[in-house]
């Protein structure tokens, strides 16, 4: 290959605007990313054409199915689908997703998100499996494996990206691609876990590099986070992609680099080695290998590395050009099926004062209220109609697959023969006062009110974080309406990450919490109500009580400065609130009640590199099936370093039938007690532990067994 040809294949461009097709000969390019329709096969011979041949490799933001594409099978968001804890269900996701991409010619999709969500204020939260780092690392690795099964060299797999690498959603005041405060000993102890998984357990083809700088240092240009940690130190196989411009964006916004030129060579010797939409990149880059700045070596790695994983898609061979048959693979009812379970399964019932379920005979006038009742774009939410994300508001795409709130309930109305009257209310500030007379009128003569409320598309994604994490427009003003009316209120979150909704969690009869639980989430949601399915979603993530206590997660760390008197008796607190989220970490209800036998160890000592096997009955004590996500968390007592209060270390998704009692083992695999040193060493100290297992990570639902590690050893 020339020194053109290898250049080009680090290229990868825009195929929807800015002309750039026209250069795939001239500038040998290697990569389009959201390239559909007839233009993936009319480039790719184009591109058979050329000298050497090389195929292209397409990318695409298929991030909760094939979304870009009308006739795809869309799924919960990630944020959604974590509350499943299924792991399972993750990895069929991501067969259903992989099948239908590889069927419209795309070869590899930027996704999972592994970035931790623990600041709500962060627009991307959505797109997080959550705020633990441990359980991001396992349904990211289910998901990966999903996608690329068991060969590359398949018309059902697809490659992976892991993004975006790495704390990118740490950015100070949750603001999106901005400075990231963190230091490398905090990066190896929170946020590199979930990639390390990525690649040692599920040997993800790819990297993506964040927008962010850490500690003054641009992602793009750190060649301690690309090649030292994740191509040395973890053996990461595949290739690292930067984000969108991240190139030029060393010269034109964290202005490290004086101009593009250096931009690129920065770029490039820190271990990058494709670069997602910076032309210039192509001419500059074959400049600086011909000075000889960049040696042919670090070119020739980079090369190696793409080539690779377009040899292993079989993109060198028959499936060159493969495209799949539509109606063969698009969409099928088995693909729907499987979005219709994963919005079942996503369904969080945070609340519940004996209202559901409800028996829909007894019901003569059901009043649905709310802008997110009937809001298409609302329920779906982020990366499910373009790439435009915001500015995308055709709410005819996905129209035929996707079931509403009122849809499913006027559905439900005609088979029972009960009345649904919806006023939409409005999100808006101006709204007029006569429409919240209307919910009031109309509440009169209801038996129960339905509130869908939340956030929308315009309110989250990147460039939409926020500041405020209160219901917007009149929200607010329309459940007051509505509670002030006497009537059962029942509350459907539908929304794009936590919001401040104490008045919810005080006033509300019931709250089902559903974030963007994909197209069939009104039918999910009509089911839970009717009592047709029984809740067991778990939240991954927490809920603020107010936007000043951002960020709260669970895993928090002791110290917090308390005086100690007999009003606050030292608890760690605000002034003007308390320390503790609104809904924590885990914690989801069900109709079926449970109890917790008392966990037991295989051993309370254990010696250097023995696992800990913790047992626990678990009895459903219902006259109801189902399903209870049982947790486990540790605490390490004393350690030469500062650790969280608990940490998340395994869990169990058990299925009861009413009355039903099983034993339940989780396997706890020491390492994962692990610290890391000031000195970047990571190790396993010797000491004693606490071992907690129950429903949430809140203590009250905690029970507690001691036991000690007798050895400190490096890993």
């Amino acid at each position: 290959m020339t020194v053109e040809e290898k250049v080009g294949q680090l290229v990868q461009l825009p195929a929807h605007f800015g002309g750039y097709t026209e250069k795939l000969e001239e500038w040998h390019v290697g990569s389009y990313l959201h390239c559909t329709g007839n233009m993936v096969h009319e480039l790719q011979e184009r591109a058979a054409n050329t000298r050497l041949g090389i195929p292209l490799i397409f990318g695409i933001d298929a991030i909760h199915g094939h979304c870009f594409d009308n006739d795809s099978t869309v799924f919960p968001t990630q944020l959604s689908a974590s509350s499943s804890w299924d792991l399972d269900l993750a990895y069929r996701m991501a067969r259903v997703t992989a099948k239908e991409t590889r069927a419209t010619g795309q070869h590899w999709t930027f996704s999972p998100v592994l970035c931790v969500g623990r600041d709500a204020r962060w627009g991307r939260v959505n797109e997080t499996y959550g705020e633990d780092p441990w359980l991001i690392g396992e349904m990211a690795a289910a998901t990966i494996k999903g996608y690329q099964g068991d060969s590359a060299s398949s018309t059902d797999n697809i490659l992976a990206c892991a993004k975006h690498y790495v704390a990118y959603g740490e950015a100070l005041g949750g603001r999106d691609s901005y400075e990231v405060d963190v230091s490398r000993r905090k990066l190896l102890s929170t946020f590199l876990p979930p990639f390390e998984k990525a690649v040692k357990e599920a040997n993800v083809a790819s990297l993506m590099t964040g927008y962010q700088a850490i500690d003054g240092v641009p992602v793009t240009a750190d060649k301690w986070l690309l090649t030292d940690v994740a191509k040395t130190d973890w053996g990461l196989d595949g290739f690292i992609v930067t984000d969108w411009e991240n190139v030029r964006s060393l010269h034109t916004k964290q202005t490290v680099c004086a101009d593009e030129k250096e931009a690129c060579y920065q770029s490039l010797m820190a271990g990058n080695d494709m670069m997602m939409s910076v032309p210039e990149f192509y001419p500059l880059t074959v400049e600086l290998v011909n000075e000889g700045r960049v040696p042919q070596e670090i070119l020739d790695e980079a090369v190696s590395r793409i080539l690779t994983k377009k040899f292993e898609l079989g993109l060198f061979d028959e499936l060159r050009s493969y495209m799949g048959n539509r109606e063969q693979d698009m969409s099928t009812p088995e693909h729907m099926a499987v979005s219709l379970e994963a919005s079942r399964k996503s369904l969080v019932l945070l609340k519940n004062e004996g209202l559901l379920p409800l028996e829909p005979s007894k019901l003569n006038k059901v009043l649905v209220i709310g802008p997110n009742a009937d809001d298409v774009i609302a329920q779906l939410g982020d990366w499910s109609f373009g790439s435009m994300q915001a500015g995308a508001t055709n709410d005819t795409f996905h129209r035929d697959q996707t079931i509403t709130t009122l849809q499913a309930l006027t559905l439900a109305g005609q088979e029972h023969g009960f009345d649904v009257q919806y006023i939409k209310g409005a999100d808006c500030e101006d709204e007029t006062f006569e429409e919240l007379v209307a919910v009031q009128d109309a509440a009169s003569s209801a038996d129960i009110i339905i509130a869908c409320v939340g956030d929308t598309l315009a309110q989250n994604g990147e460039f939409h974080d926020r500041a405020n994490l209160d219901l917007t427009g009149q929200q607010q003003a329309l459940l007051e309406v509505a509670k002030a009316s006497g009537k059962p209120l029942i509350v459907n979150f539908v929304a794009s990450k936590p919001l401040t909704i104490p008045w919810v969690k005080d006033n509300a009869d019931a709250l089902i919490c559903g974030f963007n639980a994909g197209p069939k989430a009104g039918q999910a949601f009509k089911e839970v109500l009717f009592g047709e399915v029984n809740p067991g979603g778990k939240l991954t993530i927490s809920f603020p009580v107010h936007v000043g206590q951002s960020p709260v997660y669970y895993n928090k760390y002791q110290g917090w400065h308390a005086q100690n008197c007999a009003k606050l008796e030292g608890e760690e607190r605000y002034i003007d609130m308390p320390t503790a989220p609104l809904f924590s970490f885990g914690e989801g209800e069900s109709f079926s009640t449970f109890v917790y036998g008392a966990p037991t160890l295989n051993k309370t000592q254990l010696e250097k590199g023995e696992d800990l096997l913790v047992t626990f009955s678990l009895t459903n004590t219902s006259s109801r099936d189902g399903v209870e996500v049982a947790q486990v968390y540790f605490n390490d007592r004393y350690s030469s370093v500062t650790t969280p209060i608990k940490n998340l270390c395994g869990f169990a998704r058990v299925e009861l039938a009413a009355g039903e009692s099983k034993q339940v083992v989780v396997t706890i695999n020491q390492e994962q007690l692990a610290i890391v040193l000031p000195s970047l060493e990571r190790c396993v100290e010797a000491g004693e532990f606490d071992l907690m297992v129950g429903a949430s990570s809140k203590d009250e639902d905690l029970q507690k067994i001691e036991f000690s590690v007798l050895e400190t050893y490096s890993l």
